[in-house]
């Protein structure tokens, strides 16, 4: 087709809805959900590891309440700018079709890495329900993870464990080569909420796949519910946790927090004792009308500190209310001694750090936003173990990505190249354009009937060059094809 027959084509192209207004960064990924996030920095990139939260129907073929129990999967996405995040799909990480087979669940990931034997290993520490934590491990922070001690790591066999109901939500310090797991939840009955003595500690071993010393209770945590989190800034440990749902009205103005709050105690030492320090950011409810249960990872990123945490904005937009849960991420700021400010959860979220590289081959499934649109795992090995390669599916006529802060500089980009295949006889249009998914295109990419069934290069001129920074979109009309991966030249 000509260019005036591609036109006439997208005329009639009505965009799609996405679940987060146009320059929204938060949430950070809404193709599917993620929950209990969990934040690991490696060369540059932060990868998010999140619980897959993912839609129960019912007996009625309705969608029905999130059901824990369901969940074995964890997400990964990682990025360079905080703000485009690239799929790596969905970790197959228990159950019978998982790497930890024993287990049942994948709640609350945690993620570090080490260089044993002068390579980077990567570790993923997962709660199997609340009974016990597992961990994988990796040559890559996105896979494949398997199951390299083939039990549990943390149980009510191990020392001092025997009396944690909630053996969950593992957090991980990595401290001048020693390696430290928290996790343990609280309870709920009235007498023993207040102070339930079941947070622990335990010193990992130098393979970070044993444990160096039996299990540590840290003391006084008031209002104990879930959610371990540790970092260290300058000489002082936070260790943090989500507080109790019962804590009483009466003792809110006494304590300083009140229900499901991300709460924050300090140390001079990794295992205690902490002193209560007190909270640093409220329960999504107060900001965005719905709350529940309140998961948290503060981490820091090229120089600066951020808090990833889980809403239910995704779910809010679908107009469905069953406890499905979705990323953000907000800035956190230290006062001048060191300590932290209140945090106030956004849906604008945070600014961009850096810009992404048009002329540098990217992923289909690297986005800032986008509209009905799926992503699927590609090749042997993401196929098999969930996560790796991925490509973007799913599309149809109106769906759209979004790619936030492309800089062209001044070079002029004038040629745009995808990798793309199509089933026979599938016939679609791919219009590239600035600023908004609707605005004027800047040039198209047609999808004709391919009779090979891999992808394969396309390689189309642009009608208007290009220059200077931009949201990039990719608007699609047809169906039948899939996206692998783009650049510019």
């Amino acid at each position: 087709m000509n260019k005036i027959e591609l036109e006439k084509k997208f005329s009639t192209v009505k965009t799609g809805r996405s679940y987060k207004q146009l320059g929204n960064h938060n949430p950070v990924m809404t193709q599917r959900f993620g929950a209990d996030p969990y934040a690991l920095v490696y060369e540059d990139r932060c990868y998010l590891y999140m619980t897959g939260d993912l839609i129960s129907i019912n007996e009625s073929g309705e969608i029905g309440e999130n059901t824990y129990a369901n969940i074995n999967t964890i997400n990964v996405i990682s990025s360079g700018d905080l703000v485009n995040w690239t799929d790596h799909g969905t970790i197959y990480a228990a159950s019978k079709n998982g790497a930890a087979l024993w287990g049942n669940n994948s709640w609350a990931p945690a993620a570090a890495y080490k260089m044993i034997n002068g390579s980077p290993k990567f570790f993923l520490y997962f709660a199997n329900s609340g009974n016990g934590i597992a961990v994988l491990t990796s040559d890559s922070p996105t896979g494949p993870f398997t199951d390299p001690i083939g039990r549990a790591l943390i149980s009510r066999e191990t020392p001092n464990c025997a009396d944690v109901p909630w053996l969950f939500d593992p957090a991980v310090l990595m401290d001048d080569g020693i390696a430290y797991l928290y996790f343990g939840g609280g309870i709920s009955k009235d007498q023993l909420a207040s102070n339930p003595g079941t947070a622990r500690v335990v010193r990992l071993g130098e393979d970070m796949i044993s444990l160096a010393s039996d299990a540590k209770a840290i003391e006084n945590v008031m209002y104990l519910f879930e959610d371990s989190g540790i970092n260290k800034i300058g000489d002082t440990y936070y260790y943090s946790y989500c507080s109790n749902f019962n804590v009483p009205d009466e003792e809110v103005e006494n304590l300083g927090f009140d229900k499901g709050e991300i709460i924050m105690m300090t140390s001079k030492c990794p295992l205690g004792p902490f002193q209560m320090y007190g909270s640093v950011l409220k329960n999504p409810e107060y900001f965005f009308g719905k709350g529940g249960n309140n998961h948290h990872c503060m981490f820091t990123f090229k120089g600066k500190w951020y808090m990833a945490y889980h809403t239910r904005l995704v779910e809010q937009e679908m107009n469905i209310d069953k406890g499905y849960r979705s990323t953000n991420i907000d800035r956190v700021y230290l006062n001048e001694d060191g300590t932290i400010k209140k945090i106030t959860g956004t849906k604008v979220g945070v600014e961009q750090v850096g810009r992404l590289d048009p002329y540098q081959k990217t992923q289909a499934v690297t986005m800032g936003i986008m509209s009905d649109i799926t992503t699927s795992q590609y090749g042997s090995i993401a196929e098999k173990y969930g996560s790796g390669e991925m490509i973007v599916t799913g599309i149809h006529p109106g769906s759209w990505i979004g790619i936030y802060g492309v800089d062209f500089g001044t070079n002029q980009g004038e040629k745009i190249t995808i990798s793309v295949r199509s089933i026979p006889k599938a016939k679609g249009c791919i219009k590239i354009c600035v600023n908004n998914p609707d605005s004027e295109a800047l040039g198209y990419i047609e999808i004709k009937d391919r009779v090979n069934e891999d992808f394969q290069e396309i390689t189309a001129s642009l009608d208007k060059k290009i220059t200077g920074c931009h949201d990039l979109f990719f608007v699609f009309e047809g169906e039948g094809y899939d996206l692998q991966y783009w650049f510019f030249e």
